[in-house]
Order: C-alpha cells, then sequence, then structure tokens
C-alpha cells in the first residue's frame, strides 16, 4: 500500500509492504506529519516555533517535543563545531534542518509499535527503510544527479537505515555556514549520508554539506556513516565504506 500526499511544504511518500497492512496506518503517518507542520514550521504563524520567535511563550511553556528539538539542536551544534545551528542571524530559530529527520525517525516508530515491519518512508528526499519491499529484497534507493534531477547517478541498497541528502540545487540557498555567513556554499552542490536512522542521517547531512568540501572528511571519521558529494565539477567523491551498499 503506498500513498503520496504534500505536508510541510514536500511530497510524503509512505510504502507499507506488510501482508496486514491497512489503510488506516498510512492516515496515521500522514497526520503525525501533519502535527510536526503545525508545531514547528516557520511559515505559518500560529505554530509553536513561531510563537517562540515572536516571544509570546516562556521556556517552561514550551510543549515536550519542542524541548526534545531544542536539545537534539545544541547536541548536534556541540557535535558539528557549530556547522549546524537553528540559531540564525536574526536570533530566531529555524529548527527545519533538524526536525525532518526527526520527525521521520518518529513515524517510523509509530508504524513498528503498530505492527509495521516492511516499509519505505520519504520525506522530500529524505527516506528511512525498515525490513525488505514487495519483492522480499531490499530497499533501492537512487541518488539524483542535481544537475539533472530525473537522471539516477548511483543506487544504494538499503535495510533498516536512514539516507539524507542536503544541497541547494532544488530548493535554493537554504542552508548556510554559521560560522561564516558571508560564505556562499557553491563549491558543492549534493552531499548524501547514509546512518544508522534517517534522524543521523539528516542531522550530519546538513552540518556537512555547510563545511564545504570537508565534510566528507568529517563523515568519513564517523563510524556507522558513509557519504557521497557530488561537487560543482559534477566529480563525486565518496567515503571509504560506501560502495558496500551499491553492492
Amino acid at each position: 500500500m503506498k500513498d503520496t500526499k504534500i505536508i510541510m511544504g514536500m511530497p510524503i511518500t509512505v510504502e507499507i509492504v506488510d501482508a496486514n497492512v491497512k489503510s488506516v496506518a498510512l492516515e496515521m503517518v500522514f497526520d503525525y506529519f501533519k502535527y510536526v507542520d503545525n508545531k514547528f514550521s516557520t511559515y505559518k504563524d500560529d505554530s509553536e516555533i513561531m510563537k517562540i520567535n515572536r516571544g509570546e511563550l516562556k521556556e517552561f511553556e514550551y510543549s515536550d517535543n519542542m524541548k526534545e528539538v531544542l536539545r537534539l539542536s545544541e547536541e548536534t551544534r556541540l557535535a558539528t563545531n557549530n556547522f549546524f545551528n537553528i540559531k540564525k542571524p536574526t536570533g530566531t530559530y529555524d529548527p527545519s534542518g533538524l526536525v525532518k529527520g526527526w520527525a521521520i525517525q518518529k513515524a517510523s516508530n509509530l508504524l513498528h509499535e503498530n505492527g509495521y515491519n516492511n516499509f519505505c518512508l520519504e520525506v522530500g528526499g529524505d527516506i528511512q527503510t525498515s525490513g525488505t519491499n514487495n519483492d522480499g529484497n531490499p530497499w533501492s534507493i537512487g541518488i539524483r544527479n542535481p544537475f539533472n534531477t530525473s537522471e539516477i547517478v548511483k543506487v544504494v541498497n538499503n535495510t533498516d537505515k536512514g539516507i539524507a541528502t542536503s544541497g541547494n540545487y532544488i530548493r535554493g540557498d537554504h542552508i548556510y555556514n554559521p560560522n561564516n555567513t558571508d560564505a556562499t556554499l557553491e563549491d558543492i552542490v549534493s552531499f548524501t549520508v547514509i546512518g544508522p536512522d534517517i534522524y543521523e542521517a539528516d542531522r550530519f547531512a546538513t552540518a556537512a554539506y555547510a563545511m564545504g568540501r570537508d565534510g566528507i572528511y568529517f563523515i568519513e571519521n564517523m563510524p556507522g556513516f558513509e557519504a557521497y558529494m557530488i561537487d560543482k565539477n559534477g566529480r563525486a567523491i565518496m567515503t571509504n565504506g560506501f560502495l558496500e551498499y551499491t553492492k
């Protein structure tokens, strides 16, 4: 069973291949993403994050999920030498660089809690897989050519892992280097990270992309992570273990 809806300003695709799957499972996932959007969207004036940015909520009034996201964002900032920072130069917060992967992981947990073990969740190109596909094989995930998004340059065989891609080639300049806000991120056009789950892959893909060419070395030194980077000249650079996922 498979369906796609536009939520959080991007396509969300839920595919569940367990024999006992019911449509209510897909709706449960879509409803969860609507909840996340209503809470964390920086495009909705009545979202919790916007109320925080306007100073309308005190810290003790924050929801538990907001407290968790802010805590995890600070942990990620420290782990990436400030290359991931949800606090913008204006002093406001934009946690979207962490929320997407965090929400996909939470939705994956929901499916597991409801007895589903074979599924693929894709939100704006970031993916969490579980179990096997409808043919009983590992899920195959394509990495798009950033210069021609209708072309797949690599296919990754993915089981129970997260895969996230950061870049400015689709959504424009929405990622910046917090350590040098005047710098333009033009050298690297696409940075894909495979991690133990989509939360981990997504947050570190964002930070690694902001690092420019140094991002690939950052991921190389992280156990359990692999990366595939494409520069402005179309040259691909990958971590030592990445090709193990393409066999």
